[in-house]
């Protein structure tokens, strides 16, 4: 089908280029949004109306006319109508819809997916400070950033997993002294702990574990970096690199059992031991974009959009938080990523502005609107009525690692992944434990491993092969139930497009149910193995296409396709 479409496509680009010039360019179909009003539906004569000055459903009929003579229409199409103000409803010949099958089977897992380009994309994401376990916020934006590299990846896009963090800030300094604390034997709650609501000090059971394994001499090893402890208590130094490597090695395992993995890791105290934050604030002076006030460094960003300008440096020369974002963009520009998409929380909105101000003034070549930026609200946990708030781990938080161990990483995954990123979800952990049709991943996998039973059936049954119905005789495919399923699998392509576009995975999720609902539906109207032999092969390959676009679609969630549940 999305031959034929394309054949189509090209032939109503020719008759609207004839209409007016350059209208061709504007070609498109639509979904009807009644499936009893045919297969697919064009506006471009009401679009067209105003300009050639005629009556649009008059001009739908003129259009009508000429598509009908045409080769693609004269072979694809069953029909045209026209409805309403000049809606204009195709319906498809059987074969047309019945093409897409032998298209999911010979492409088999790149269905879906467009050859590779040059374009080089980088994708921050996680980007957790070393100074405790992820928390499922931090699931959020690991399942997010995950997916949506995947779904560029769809689009041929070379995609580049980056992991920021700071290793060497006041944070890390807490981090430190809270360690040093609990190697003391002091705990919280104790005298010598620092107390209070702004208090410095991470309370979390996870401390101790810490300081027992930094007094004990052990070697800590992550993804980036290895220590071992000195056991001198009074080393806080030793103390805060053990500490930041044993967290990362913690985050490492989380991020495993997770199954997300980085291209790099990038240090926030490499922008200053390298220079590169000096050398960001000089071109931002050099293009007289900053000036003295107040014993602090500004930035004119209200220059680039900015609702006020922005201190730089602060009174006592250390700089401000978006300064080192400035340079460690400029670091991606220069390392030759042309487009760059950070996945960061809500919290991080008033970063974008004077960001993006910044990278403009430095007048690097960076173009406006770089990076792109998804942002995310929290996650809040329920278990039995009831909303989860602490982990034994973390003290005061859920952490993702629990989560995953509640549930499972597939569940975390499709339901993080299951509504848009700015909008506040609440993760049901009794929900994502019931195997029901209420539980939208369980539905979906589902799905899948009744089709791999139906054709293992037959394997042992009648010594099928499933590389043999590539080429299967579809023409008994004709109930409603086989179409609508057909037409579905032709969606798959354009919806991964429009998500890559829109960096929307929840569309993904939102296909894949309604994919399993319809193969649900067809097994239900139609038996699979029959006596016919050709109605069988038919609806085998009609099944296996479905379990090929729905494994498809769950890789790009980064969650499994199971044969058997």
């Amino acid at each position: 089908m999305l031959s034929a479409k394309q054949h189509l496509l090209t032939a109503l680009a020719a008759e609207l280029e004839k209409l007016q010039t350059g209208a061709g360019a504007r070609a498109a179909f639509e979904s009807p949004k009644v499936a009893a009003h045919g297969d697919l539906a064009c506006t471009a004569a009401m679009q067209l109306a105003k300009a050639l000055k005629q009556n649009p459903r008059q001009l739908s009929e003129t259009l009508r006319t000429a598509l009908l003579l045409t080769p693609a229409f004269e072979r694809w199409v069953d029909a045209i109508e026209i409805a309403g103000p000049g809606f204009i409803n195709i319906r498809l010949k059987d074969a047309a819809k019945q093409a897409v099958v032998h298209e999911v089977l010979q492409a088999g897992a790149d269905f879906g997916s467009q050859s590779i380009k040059t374009d080089k994309v980088l994708v921050e994401f996680v980007s957790a400070n070393p100074t405790g376990p992820l928390h499922v916020g931090h699931g959020r934006q690991a399942a997010l950033g995950d997916a949506i590299c995947n779904l560029l990846a769809t689009q041929g896009q070379q995609v580049y997993r980056e992991f920021y963090y700071n290793d060497a800030g006041v944070q890390i300094g807490t981090l430190a002294n809270s360690t040093q604390l609990r190697a003391k034997g002091f705990k919280p709650g104790d005298a010598e702990w620092p107390s209070g609501e702004n208090a410095p000090a991470y309370n979390g059971d996870y401390i101790q574990d810490i300081a027992n394994d930094f007094l004990a001499k052990k070697t800590v090893k992550s993804d980036d970096r290895e220590f071992t402890g000195s056991g001198d208590v009074n080393d806080l130094d030793g103390m805060r690199q053990f500490a930041v490597a044993y967290l990362r090695h913690e985050q490492d395992l989380d991020l495993k059992a997770f199954d997300v993995k980085f291209d790099n890791y990038y240090l926030e105290s490499s922008l200053y031991t390298s220079g590169k934050v000096d050398a960001a604030v000089q071109k931002l002076k050099d293009a007289g974009k900053t000036y003295e006030q107040d014993g602090a460094l500004w930035l004119k960003s209200t220059d680039y959009g900015d609702d006020k300008d922005r201190v730089m440096r602060k009174g006592d020369g250390s700089y401000t938080y978006f300064v080192p974002d400035v340079a460690y963009h400029i670091t991606k520009w220069e390392r030759g990523f042309t487009r760059v998409v950070n996945i960061q929380g809500t919290d991080h909105h008033g970063t974008i502005a004077r960001v993006r101000a910044g990278l403009q003034a430095a007048n690097v070549g960076i173009p406006e609107g770089y990076p792109d930026y998804v942002l995310h609200t929290m996650v809040r946990v329920m278990r039995g009525g009831e909303e989860v708030k602490i982990s034994k781990r973390a003290g005061s938080y859920v952490t993702l690692r629990d989560l995953i161990e509640w549930t499972s990483k597939d569940a975390v995954r499709f339901f993080l992944l299951s509504r848009k990123p700015d909008t506040e979800y609440i993760f049901d952990i009794d929900l994502a434990l019931a195997q029901n049709n209420d539980n939208p991943v369980y539905y979906v996998q589902y799905a899948h491993a009744r089709i791999c039973s139906v054709l293992a059936a037959w394997k042992d049954k009648d010594g099928g092969d499933t590389a043999s119905l590539a080429n299967a005789d579809l023409s008994p495919l004709q109930s409603p139930q086989a179409h609508a399923l057909m037409l579905a699998l032709a969606k798959y392509p354009e919806m991964l497009t429009s998500a890559a576009t829109d960096f929307a995975p929840h569309d993904v999720t939102f296909y894949l149910r309604d994919l399993a609902s319809l193969y649900h539906s067809y097994y239900d109207a139609e038996r699979i193995l029959v006596d016919d032999e050709a109605v069988k092969t038919a609806r085998l390959a009609l099944v296996a296409a479905t379990a090929q676009v729905l494994k498809n679609g769950l890789q790009v969630l980064g969650v499994s396709a199971p044969p058997k549940m």
